[in-house]
């Protein structure tokens, strides 16, 4: 059995994989009128709260050796988890669209064949990456986690080497709070992909400490080139910069390869929630059919502003994963014998109403964090308070001692 699993390198390949991507770079953008001290705060910070989320939700899969959708069965119930799972895949779909639109357009800009034939290439690629399969890509990782770990080094230098800033700093349309939050975002969204992969680890804790220290240092080098694109060379086109550098070529390698191997990480997960759906489903097939759809919506659909996708994002996965931290590593429940676990619902139900107010409420340290302590606070005092009702009624049942 434990020869069968994935070791923590591979695990660490993925991630990085996963963190090298054009969409974690267009966001890094969106941080630049903050200028580039605070911005650089505003990522580490807001990296620092989303990876701590990320990591304790890998230990919960690699610890129960369960996906990331089964292992919100935890704290929902067998059929509670259903809605989160559709959730999931709802939100992963989205998320291949868009990583297609992205990957597609900057693509075009470098080799301009049609945004929309690179859609099909990159939809195409993401197939094969697929059918490979996650335990086979190992070499194949290996070679295009080093070429591209090359390749962003160069693009990095091309953009803070020589340039000692163009001033665009402005205080308008972004607080630091946004600015964390939007930070946040990023490692969140993959909080409910990261157990499918743990799951599978020789040594759980190794892979997902590694998973999560992997993608965030290399998820913060994003951010940064982001906004030190948009700071120090005037334009927020990241396809632009790489041909001014003399990075034609070199540069669409960068963009289609790490689109492929972000999005496949998506829609394998999507495959993987979907069989918790249905078990009728095949996760391979699955995963296929939404690139496939991801493909169609790319091509068909505009997507250049994600920040309202992401925040959808953070309202629903941050409260659930509060929960799943509360019940797994303080309260230590397990309610996967019951169907619906419904005060674990409407706690989650609060917790994302809370999320969607806080956004209009601008505090230093973003909307996830607070929305997360007062779920967590609010699943410890429930427990405490039926816990007391229970020690009651069982007091009252009992005789009295003679």
């Amino acid at each position: 059995m434990e020869n069968k699993g994935t070791s923590t390198l591979s695990n660490g390949l993925i991630w990085f994989g996963a963190g090298v991507s054009i969409a974690e770079i267009l966001t890094g953008t969106y941080l630049a009128p903050l200028g580039f001290e605070k911005g650089l705060a505003a990522i580490l910070l807001g990296h620092l709260i989303g990876c701590t989320m990320l990591f304790f939700a890998g230990l919960i899969g690699g610890m129960k050796r369960l996906s990331a959708m089964e292992t919100v069965k935890l704290s929902f119930g067998s059929k509670g988890c259903l809605l989160f799972a559709v959730l999931n895949v709802l939100q992963l779909v989205g998320w291949t669209a868009i990583m297609i639109y992205d990957g597609a357009l900057a693509a075009n800009s470098i080799y301009g064949t049609g945004a929309w034939i690179w859609c099909l290439v990159i939809g195409g690629l993401i197939i094969v990456w697929i059918l490979i399969g996650l335990k086979n890509l190992g070499k194949l990782n290996t070679v295009a986690m080093a070429l591209l770990f090359i390749l962003t080094l160069i693009l990095g230098k091309v953009i803070f080497s020589g340039h000692g800033g163009s001033g665009l700093v402005s205080e308008e349309g972004m607080s630091f709070g946004a600015a964390v939050e939007l930070s946040v975002a990023m490692p969140l969204s993959w909080l409910p992909l990261i157990s499918d992969y743990t799951r599978e680890a020789k040594k759980p804790f190794q892979a997902t400490l590694t998973s999560t220290l992997v993608y965030g240092v290399v998820s913060c080098f994003m951010y940064i080139i982001g906004m030190g694109a948009a700071l120090f060379t005037g334009t927020y086109d990241i396809a632009v910069i790489m041909v001014k550098a003399g990075l034609g070529a070199a540069g669409l390698f960068i963009i289609v390869l790490s689109t492929v191997t972000t999005t496949f990480l998506d829609a394998f997960s999507a495959g993987v929630s979907s069989t918790v759906i249905s078990g009728a489903v095949k996760e391979k097939w699955a995963a296929i059919a939404v690139t496939v759809i991801g493909t169609i919506a790319a091509i068909v659909y505009p997507m250049d502003n994600i920040t309202n996708f992401l925040y959808l994002i953070g309202s629903v996965f941050a409260p659930m994963i509060a929960i799943q931290i509360a019940d797994t590593f303080i309260l230590k429940n397990d309610f996967r014998t019951v169907r619906f676990h419904v005060p674990n619902m409407v706690i989650w139900a609060c917790g994302f109403v809370l999320y969607r107010i806080l956004m209009h409420v601008d505090t230093p340290v973003g909307n996830t964090l607070p929305d997360m302590a007062v779920t967590i606070g609010i699943c410890l005092v429930y427990h405490a308070v039926s816990s007391a009702a229970g020690s009651k009624k069982v007091s009252k049942a009992e005789p009295e001692s003679i």
